[in-house]
């Protein structure tokens, strides 16, 4: 496992996470828990459901027991870094285990706060992450924009007080649930577009904020339009510096990109197929080879995300090591399926079938949240000609 070449102690006291457990312990607990409620059938494992499993009760446990934040200073959290945190997602990941209530919150959000937000939004804000009691969403993304973050239209005006905002956001995950959004809005009109950009944490009970759900291709609801209409921003839900935000973003895209959720959303799906494939005769070998290439793959991009830990433990914004690891996990994740859909049609496995059935369909979406790959390969081209 990616954690267990790291030596840092992390802690239990009282079930919580702190000062003296190891990374193997954490993972063990997180083991503990995602196997007693699966065999309780409080969830059931499926492939994305990082995304699409939404349960406050289980994000509530997670923090109960010091979970959540686990990276984050002892002020507000564990102190442990993100290698400990890596640790923790890649079980829960692998447990398909229902985390979307609390996942955008404390993967990028509470870094975000941490870096750059006053200590009034610090104080508000992180707590609230931490006991999985505030549910975040990400206002990014826009109609007719694609995966071009920086075709921002969504404006913010100063007011006395604060701010006005009007707007709209597409393709945003979880609004329905959320208790608060990530904004980033145009403050200013520049001839370059990547300048006026601004972020603020906005309250999704506010006065003028609407959200229209969008059904996706297997019939659920996860994503949906956000639209804003005379919103009032007050002052101190400013995130950063008036007119930074592109430069805030692209900082946090190394935790939204090079999460192990970008390599492990098909787990259960790949877990399900080595199951399938256990008893089986000579005959299938063919696909004991590739599962082998899918395997050795895996360890390999399970390494990278290792590296991107590290690197944001040691205070840099791996921002190319992120898109790359998102890029090759895109591939990875798409493999998987394909390989599952083989699986199929030599094994007769209905929960095979089912767990294959439910990732094709989230799968158009791997490619596209986080960046397009034409997106990706743009920047870790950028990056490549600089040096």
């Amino acid at each position: 496992m990616a954690g267990t070449r790291a030596r840092e102690t992390t802690a239990a006291a009282n079930g919580r996470a702190g000062t003296g457990t190891t990374v193997a312990d954490l993972r063990r607990q997180v083991r503990d828990l995602t196997d007693r409620w699966r065999v309780q059938g409080r969830y059931t494992p499926r492939s994305d459901n990082w995304m699409r499993g939404f349960d406050l009760d289980f994000s509530r446990e997670l923090a109960r027991r010091g979970l959540l934040g686990l990276a984050w200073p002892t002020e507000y959290g564990a102190g442990l870094g993100q290698v400990a945190r890596l640790a923790v997602t890649e079980e829960l990941l692998r447990a398909g285990a229902p985390v979307a209530a609390h996942w955008i919150g404390e993967r990028q959000i509470g870094p975000a706060v941490l870096g750059h937000g006053s200590p009034e939004l610090r104080a508000e804000i992180l707590p609230l992450i931490a006991r999985a009691e505030a549910v975040f969403c990400l206002g990014m993304s826009e109609p007719e924009a694609g995966s071009d973050l920086a075709a921002v239209r969504t404006t913010a005006e100063a007011v006395p007080g604060g701010w006005t905002v009007n707007g709209r956001k597409m393709w945003t995950t979880g609004a329905h649930h959320a208790t608060h959004i990530y904004l980033l809005a145009r403050t200013a009109r520049t001839e370059r577009r990547h300048h006026g950009l601004t972020e603020f944490l906005v309250d999704m009970d506010t006065a003028g904020i609407e959200v229209t759900p969008i059904i996706d291709l297997a019939g659920e609801h996860h994503f949906n339009e956000v639209t804003f209409t005379d919103v009032h921003v007050p002052a101190h839900r400013l995130l950063g510096t008036v007119g930074e935000g592109w430069r805030r973003v692209v900082e946090q895209l190394s935790f939204e990109r090079g999460g192990p959720e970008r390599v492990l959303s098909t787990y259960p799906l790949l877990a399900r197929c080595v199951h399938a494939l256990a008893d089986e005769p000579p005959h299938a070998r063919d696909l004991q080879i590739d599962l082998g290439r899918l395997t050795a793959r895996l360890a390999t991009l399970r390494r990278l995300a290792l590296g991107v830990a590290r690197q944001v433990d040691e205070g840099r914004a791996p921002t190319v090591e992120a898109a790359t690891l998102k890029y090759l996990g895109n591939d990875f994740e798409n493999d998987v399926v394909d390989f599952a859909r083989r699986v199929c049609l030599r094994v007769p496995d209905p929960d095979l079938r089912a767990a294959f059935a439910q990732a094709l369909l989230a799968s158009p979406g791997f490619t596209i949240r986080g960046g397009a790959a034409d997106v990706l390969l743009s920047l870790i081209a950028r990056q490549e000609t600089r040096t």
